[in-house]
């Protein structure tokens, strides 16, 4: 009977810890992309806005004109400010995500390597063992002779 591979449960489990910090690490990509389409979002209407002012801005414009222009383009560049933020903590979340799935991947193919390993031993011992058997056959073959 073949020696079961002593380590599987723990291969399993890694195996399943590897997954799940895959669709982990999915999720994390995701929401950084998010992150990084709205802040382009943001920079696209600052740039919109920015033009409308300027070109308000050519045509004449009173003080308060002005300074309503000004007010609204310093609260969107605070907005970008903070989305630029949030984009970098989504990137810094998605690189440990990242890693974590690396390290599972490596525990992984640790195990899988052992158990390879123990599938290469127990078939030599088992074409040792039909050798033997064969080796057997043939002697009593030439001594029935």
């Amino acid at each position: 009977m073949a020696e079961p591979f002593r380590l599987q449960t723990i291969l399993d489990l890694s195996q399943t810890r590897m997954d799940e910090s895959a669709r982990a690490l999915a999720a994390l990509i995701a929401s950084e992309h998010d992150q990084s389409r709205k802040l382009t979002m943001l920079e696209d209407y600052r740039k919109e806005y920015q033009d409308q002012f300027m070109a308000a801005a050519r045509n004449g414009m009173t003080p308060g004109q002005w300074s309503n222009y000004s007010a609204f383009l310093a609260r969107i560049d605070d907005a970008i400010g903070h989305q630029q933020q949030q984009v970098e903590r989504s990137r810094d979340r998605a690189q440990a995500g990242q890693r974590v799935w690396l390290d599972t991947r490596t525990r992984v193919k640790a195990f899988e390597t052992l158990s390879d390993r123990h599938q290469a031993t127990l078939v030599k011992r088992e074409a040792k063992a039909e050798q033997r058997v064969a080796d057997d056959r043939s002697g009593r073959l030439v001594a029935d002779d």
